[in-house]
């Protein structure tokens, strides 16, 4: 063992069992019969690894808390190899939070994905026996709700826009407003997609205002399209105006009718939001029924299926969008085409507002929500004093999240926890304990306060975050 280490950290080391010895212990013997002991064993040699790591680098290192190791080790195998392990609560009032894996899918979504346990049919003619395109009953039912002419499915939006620039603006000018030059989450900038797409970028107005004539002027022979990208995760206030989908149509039929509009929707809505009391976000046949020849919006947002990029508009487009060689990188698994299939039929039915989640949590009344926040007070007020922190119900205000309507809150109930002075741990560190349960906790934190949102919460959530509460704090 190397001199240069403190006595401490050389004591740490010691205390740290061989993989060995403890895949011998008692009190793993259950796990081994549970998991496995390849699994077990798997786990353990990373958990020895960084701990070990973690002990070399901190001169402060402590004797290892045996008990507590196998604890977390029992949180791990938990976490990795069971559903329940993935779980999440989310108490953050995001009711699209992209961390969380955005809109949770409908009860039927499980029965669909069960049939991959068995061959299905996923591209196949069942009157020929031949070969047939994999989207086609989706591409029926996108045809239904927004009134397109045809339509296909990629791996997620931004995706949808790279294959539409390439197809339709390859080594042509593409016409976007400046203010439409936006970036989303994940470094995910409309400029760059361009560019990959091999489209120049032609940019008219400027931040805040940019007109009709702009686009005109801009219009020539190198013209390949004009992209219209809805601003969905910011807004522009005071002195801004710029066309809309409608107006750039216009312009197109009046002065160069085979120019190709495309409006990249982001979010993508089928249903109003008003009937929430929300600005609508665009609704995807307003934009079909205004002229524009390819819509793009994601699968996962206000859609409220699996992650996708949905492309639909005029069929000779489209045809030739799915001709191109990127199509076959870019296009779904069956699992994704399963959980969008069933997802998108609710919206036929006209069954969203009752089967998917994030429509029902929209609907949700301040009485349900109180109650909620009632329920999950008394059931963990006992515990929380006990570890020196107060709670109280108050109004709060959740949000859509996911880059939808980005300003506008919607009314909502949260249980706010407070420490006080003699609290056994700072509101980071009791939230991080929440977080690393099964299922996970995750809330916001707010001046110093954990703040627990109702709306968000779904199914059996209430009963569950009581019981994750009350048994993080006693660990």
């Amino acid at each position: 063992m190397s001199s240069q280490l403190l006595e401490n950290q050389q004591l740490a080391l010691r205390s740290l069992p061989a993989l060995s010895a403890l895949l011998e212990m008692p009190e793993i013997q259950p796990l081994i019969q549970r998991y496995s002991e390849e699994s077990v064993k798997f786990f353990a040699r990373s958990f020895l690894d960084e701990t070990r790591a973690e002990i070399l680098k901190n001169k402060n290192a402590q004797l290892i808390d045996v008990k507590g190791l196998l604890k977390k080790l029992e949180t791990a195998l938990m976490r990795h190899l069971t559903p329940e392990g993935r779980r999440a609560i989310n108490a953050t009032g995001i009711l699209l939070h992209t961390g969380l894996g955005r809109a949770p899918f409908a009860d039927d979504v499980e029965a669909q994905l069960r049939l991959f346990q068995n061959y299905t049919i996923l591209q196949t003619d069942v009157v020929t026996g031949e070969r047939s395109e994999r989207e086609t009953e989706i591409e029926k039912l996108l045809i239904e709700l927004t009134g397109c002419e045809a339509a296909t499915v990629v791996n997620n939006n931004a995706a949808a826009t790279m294959l539409i620039l390439h197809t339709l603006a390859f080594q042509k000018e593409a016409i976007i407003s400046r203010g439409q030059l936006v970036e989303i989450g994940g470094a995910f900038r409309i400029p760059d997609v361009m560019t990959q797409s091999q489209a120049i970028l032609k940019e008219v107005g400027t931040t805040n205002r940019t007109h009709l004539k702009d686009y005109q002027n801009a219009i020539g022979e190198n013209t390949g399209a004009i992209l219209h990208v809805h601003t969905s995760n910011y807004r522009i206030r005071g002195f801004s105006s710029m066309p809309n989908i409608k107006e750039l149509c216009e312009l197109r039929d009046k002065i160069a009718p085979e120019l190709p509009v495309v409006d990249d929707l982001g979010s993508g809505s089928l249903i109003p939001l008003s009937e929430f009391g929300i600005t609508d976000e665009p609704l995807i046949k307003n934009s079909i029924l205004a002229g524009a020849d390819l819509c793009s919006f994601s699968g996962d947002k206000l859609i409220c299926g699996p992650q996708a990029g949905i492309i639909c508009g005029k069929k000779k487009w489209v045809d030739k969008i799915k001709k191109s060689p990127y199509m076959r990188m870019f296009r779904v698994c069956k699992m994704t085409l399963a959980v969008l299939e069933t997802t998108l039929h609710h919206f036929v039915r006209k069954s969203w507002m009752t089967q998917l989640p994030l429509y029902q949590m929209l609907t949700f009344q301040n009485d349900v929500l109180k109650s909620r926040a009632d329920t999950l007070q008394s059931s963990v007020q006992a515990t929380l004093e006990k570890y020196g922190y107060f709670c109280k119900i108050t109004d709060s205000i959740s949000y859509i999240g996911s880059g939808s309507i980005p300003d506008e809150g919607i009314p909502s109930i949260v249980l706010e926890v407070h420490p006080g002075v003699n609290a056994r741990w700072a509101v980071q560190c009791l939230a991080g304990k929440l977080r690393a349960a099964c299922p996970s906790v995750f809330a916001r934190i707010a001046d110093n306060t954990l703040v627990f949102d109702m709306r968000t919460l779904l199914h059996d959530d209430p009963v569950q975050l009581a019981h994750v509460i009350n048994q993080q704090l006693e660990l």
